[in-house]
């Protein structure tokens, strides 16, 4: 019994001595080589400014020289493989050369510089949408898009208010000039006005003349006035009646050649004919131009001075003939200085002006303004700011659309970095922002901030989708063969 015993315990530690080793060697081996399962993938680099070129290792761009980054996988909303991923597992359609997309190969091969030709996968080419010809969808995820300094920004309504900024000539208002003639002839005997520029009151003395009409008219109308003090007390009521008619006729006549009622009455008072008579100043203003001095002889066709009222101005402003329609009377518009910061002017919109300068291509535009302290002078160059009424419009930042000079591009977000090429039809452009007419929708998403690179990738991927070859056809369904028909027995 005790041996049999012995021999069990044995039989025992054996057995565990077995199972302790094989469970060291499983160890062993799990600590050893990786499994095929649970390598680590392969990490692929492609270029920042280029994606569609990628490489297994590192290494330069071909098309722009950067230096090529790893791509992340996560990033791209690709799952882990569980393989090792090669160049090997993307469709490669054809070769292409690096400096001129046009210029293909079906197998690899160099250009004239020596440069590698760029492989054009498969899914690099699929896809290409029915947006405006010459432009493809692109994806670019996040990552790529924070390098590019890419963002977006949603299409919403808001007021649009549109200005027109120009720049103009201050001018005085031609209905505050004044000419001062004689409606006689005479001659020069004092000048008080004698100097251009000088500021004179209406009603003020600007010079005395001498007319031998005009004293002969004096004279008339002295004998006039004795006539009519004379007949004033006939008792015969026809001839009280002629002598007044007889002093209003010869009254008249004085204030026809521009005698002042003052002088008229004082005339009467005196009762003698008085050699000079005073020309006074129709209006308040600055005496721009003056040809009357002492001594000269004047005629009805002389202007003696030009009297302008500065008191209110016009700014004559220049406006593109584009603008026009933007362009209302009554609009509101503001003056500024630019050697005189801080002050500001306001006026109307009077007047457009029905021609177009052929050289310049403007229009001129009148404002008023008023100038009771007459710091605006004529021929003065102002700022003007010409203000449109507010209007509620779908808009997008300027920085969002790009022009080709023939439309206007947009490139919509769709989610998951895919943007997608918009034709836009604009309107007014006012603070950064244009009216959307057509082609985009409120509360969609527009990229912004380099929107020429996408435009570039975009017009290569059309590019290469164009030269992609066109998939064989698959072969026709050939007819079933016919059955051989058995031998039928011999005759």
């Amino acid at each position: 019994m005790k041996r049999s015993r012995t021999l069990a315990v044995a039989l025992s530690l054996a057995a565990a001595s077995l199972l302790g080793g094989a469970a060291l060697l499983s160890t062993a081996c799990g600590k050893g080589e990786p499994s095929p399962a649970a390598a680590k993938p392969a990490v692929r680099y492609h270029c920042p400014m280029h994606p569609q070129v990628v490489r297994d290792q590192p290494g330069d761009c071909p098309i722009c020289g950067m230096r090529l980054v790893p791509i992340d996988e996560k990033a791209h909303g690709a799952e882990t493989p569980a393989a090792p991923a090669t160049a090997g597992e993307r469709k490669v359609l054809f070769y292409r050369s690096p400096m001129d997309p046009k210029v293909t190969s079906p197998v690899p091969t160099k250009d004239e510089m020596g440069m590698d030709f760029v492989p054009v996968y498969a899914d690099e080419v699929a896809g290409g949408g029915t947006g405006p010809a010459g432009l493809a969808p692109v994806t670019i995820d996040l990552r790529e898009q924070q390098l590019l300094g890419l963002t977006t920004v949603k299409v919403e309504r808001a007021p649009l208010a549109s200005s027109i900024r120009t720049v103009g000539r201050v001018a005085f208002d031609e209905t505050r000039l004044h000419h001062v003639h004689l409606r006689y002839d005479a001659y020069v005997e004092h000048v008080e006005a004698d100097f251009t520029g000088q500021h004179v009151r209406r009603g003020e003395v600007l010079a005395q003349v001498y007319s031998p009409e005009l004293y002969a008219t004096q004279q008339e109308y002295l004998l006039a006035l004795k006539a009519s003090r004379s007949l004033s007390g006939s008792t015969i009521p026809s001839v009280t009646a002629g002598g007044e008619d007889l002093l209003a006729a010869a009254r008249k006549r004085l204030l026809l050649w521009d005698m002042a009622p003052a002088d008229i009455d004082a005339l009467g008072r005196r009762g003698e004919p008085s050699r000079t008579v005073n020309v006074y100043a129709p209006i308040s203003g600055y005496v721009m131009a003056r040809t009357a001095y002492h001594g000269m002889r004047v005629t009805a066709a002389d202007s003696l001075f030009d009297i302008v009222d500065l008191s209110n101005v016009w700014v004559l402003a220049d406006v593109y003939e584009y603008e026009l329609p933007r362009l209302a009377l009554g609009q509101r518009g503001t003056v500024t200085l630019s050697y005189w910061p801080g002050r500001s002017w306001t006026g109307r919109v009077t007047y457009v002006y029905p021609v177009v300068d052929e050289k310049s291509r403007t229009v001129k535009v009148r404002l008023e303004l008023a100038n009771p302290r007459e710091e605006l002078k004529p021929e003065m160059y102002a700022d003007v700011v010409i203000q449109g009424a507010s209007r509620d419009a779908l808009v997008v930042p300027d920085d969002a659309l790009l022009d080709s000079g023939t439309r206007m591009i947009a490139f919509v977000s769709e989610g998951q970095g895919r943007l997608s090429p918009r034709e836009v039809t604009v309107g007014e452009h006012a603070k950064g922002l244009y009216e959307v007419k057509a082609g985009l929708a409120e509360g969609e998403t527009v990229a912004r901030g380099a929107n020429f690179l996408v435009d570039s990738e975009s017009r290569l991927k059309a590019a290469l989708s164009a030269m992609a070859p066109a998939s064989p056809a698959p072969p026709a369904p050939s007819a079933p063969a016919k059955a051989p028909e058995a031998p039928g027995p011999a005759h």
